[in-house]
């Protein structure tokens, strides 16, 4: 696979750090532009963040300049895939304006994640819809679009949800989530209010995580999304956990299925390892999606965190459920699959399936492009 320049909108937050992490020895992706809030832009990138991650700032990275972030004021050359990690507000005036200079805009943020031609993308679940992206204005003038990866706590529901859906419907989802404070950013949570607490609401969170469910196991014709008929009703809390989100699950399936018959659907859940999509070998993508933990206190933050380096659910404690057919526990690292990550990985099959070749289109204007335009 050709090695691409990348660049990272939102570089010095706790997912652009993550970010950095995971992409600082990637064999697919180089970065080559970073870019935060404007009293960051011209600092260093060591002297603007303030890091928090468990390994150090990677040395090239430290001494990068961080750039404007628009595309337009950038004085060194833009790449064109950029990894955005914005919080919602501002993504919903950053992000199509980078797509409308022609970047493909991977994007961590929710602000664009219900458009009706933007693809919400687990590469597990619905690789097939990336097709809508072709439909974006932006992608049929400059080049650029913008594709989304799921909520959090979705991403790590959704990947034993999958199977299930496939081999026997889904009727009705209840989930109670449990989720680690990194999920709020940094500096996030006040410690008064979390330390030895519970909070029960997390703005946005539940309806989130109902739409994208459906929308993410609904089906597409290559032009519009259909979402799934699941009946899906969310409780959402933070808990004082640093990562990790916790799912509590109780499902009503569309037909009848056994134990063993679940059990099978999860361990044979292997789609980018299998037919349709054989032969990817996506660097970040496990081998093993859903993970089954038999042991009846997992799974547990401290214990499943990183399984598939962080990129796997796992599920523990299946049995049946007295009001609907099953329930069961998962665990998801949150800003790994739940963010950078699941952006990173859906890069990887954007470039697998030939979406960063732009050379029908105009290239972008090289370095010191201060208030440059793309041609029409």
């Amino acid at each position: 696979m050709e090695r691409r320049n990348v660049g990272i909108l939102g570089a010095t937050g706790m997912v652009g750090q993550r970010f950095i992490q995971l992409l600082a020895n990637h064999p697919w992706f180089n970065i080559t532009w970073l870019a935060a809030s404007d009293r960051s832009s011209g600092k260093t990138y060591a002297d603007a963040c303030a890091w928090k991650l468990d390994t150090p700032i990677p040395a090239h990275i430290a001494q990068m300049t961080l750039q404007p972030n628009t595309p337009e004021a950038s004085s060194t050359e833009l790449p064109r895939i950029i990894f955005a990690a914005l919080d919602a507000d501002i993504a919903r005036d950053l992000e199509p304006r980078f797509a409308a200079f022609g970047c493909a805009v991977i994007s961590n943020s929710s602000a664009f994640r219900m458009a009706p031609d933007v693809p919400l993308v687990i590469p597990e679940v619905n690789a097939d819809h990336l097709a809508v992206l072709e439909t974006q204005a932006t992608r049929k003038s400059s080049g650029g679009y913008i594709v989304t990866n799921p909520n959090c706590s979705a991403i790590g529901l959704v990947l034993p949800l999958a199977p299930l859906e496939a081999r026997f419907g889904i009727e009705k989802l209840f989930v109670t989530t449990m989720q680690a404070v990194s999920g709020a950013g940094y500096p996030g949570v006040a410690s008064l209010d979390i330390l030895g607490n519970v909070v029960p609401y997390i703005k946005n969170e539940e309806e989130k995580l109902e739409e994208e469910v459906a929308k993410l196991l609904g089906t597409t014709n290559g032009q519009t999304f259909t979402p799934a008929a699941a009946k899906v009703s969310a409780h959402c809390n933070r808990v004082a956990v640093i990562d990790g989100h916790t799912e509590c699950v109780s499902i009503k399936l569309r037909k009848p299925a056994t134990r063993e018959q679940i059990l099978e659907a999860w361990s044979g859940f292997q789609p980018l390892h299998g037919k349709g999509l054989d032969g990817l070998h996506l660097p970040s993508a496990p081998l093993f999606p859903v993970e089954y933990a038999p042991e009846p206190t997992r799974p547990q933050p401290r214990l499943d965190l990183m399984r598939g380096n962080g990129m796997s659910t796992t599920v523990g404690r299946l049995r049946p459920c007295s009001l609907f057919d099953w329930k069961f526990t998962l665990l998801s690292h949150n800003t790994i699959r739940g963010a950078a990550g699941a952006a990173i990985l859906n890069a990887e099959i954007l470039a697998v399936l030939g979406k960063f070749d732009f050379r029908a289109y105009r290239p972008l204007p090289s370095g010191n492009a201060a208030n440059a335009q793309v041609p029409a």
